[in-house]
């Protein structure tokens, strides 16, 4: 029999995200890099953003997550629409999650990450963050996520 434990890969939790494309006045994107606590060995690069709180639009959360991972306000309206949608299934701290996720995209000239604003658990669990052009991502072995960013980021920098 398999187990449907919540949490588990069979019965992953639910969770709403927001995640934000920052793309510098290079083209860059601003990515973090972290681990799953379950996994500390394991290394990968991902976009700001986050979980959704109660009653919060995607929109919203992307704001609040840019101002806590970045220290950059922004208003929710400012971000439009999203640029990308996708769900995908991951383990963190040894439990399942199938996140549904939208991605809003921001252009700065330029951007000084402040980091002040992270969570006790993102403090533990990310480590670095830098800036990557579409080549760097195309020659690099290390991870990120999501998988199809770099095809996404052709497409936004085409426009």
């Amino acid at each position: 029999m398999t187990s449907l434990t919540p949490g588990s890969v069979n019965n992953p939790i639910p969770r709403r995200a927001a995640r934000i494309l920052v793309i510098d006045a290079q083209g860059r994107v601003l990515l973090f890099r972290g681990f799953d606590p379950g996994r500390p060995g394991i290394r990968y690069w991902f976009t700001a953003g986050g979980g959704m709180d109660e009653g919060e639009t995607s929109a919203e959360a992307a704001a609040r997550e840019l101002r806590e991972e970045t220290g950059l306000s922004v208003r929710p309206e400012w971000l439009g629409e999203p640029v990308w949608h996708e769900v995908t299934d991951f383990p963190f701290d040894g439990r399942w999650y199938r996140q549904d996720q939208d991605f809003y995209l921001l252009r700065v000239e330029t951007l000084e990450v402040n980091i002040d604003g992270f969570e006790e658990i993102e403090r533990a669990s990310i480590d670095d963050y830098r800036w990557w052009s579409v080549a760097e991502l195309e020659a690099t072995s290390e991870r990120f996520y999501p998988d199809a960013l770099v095809d996404m980021l052709r497409g936004i920098l085409d426009r």
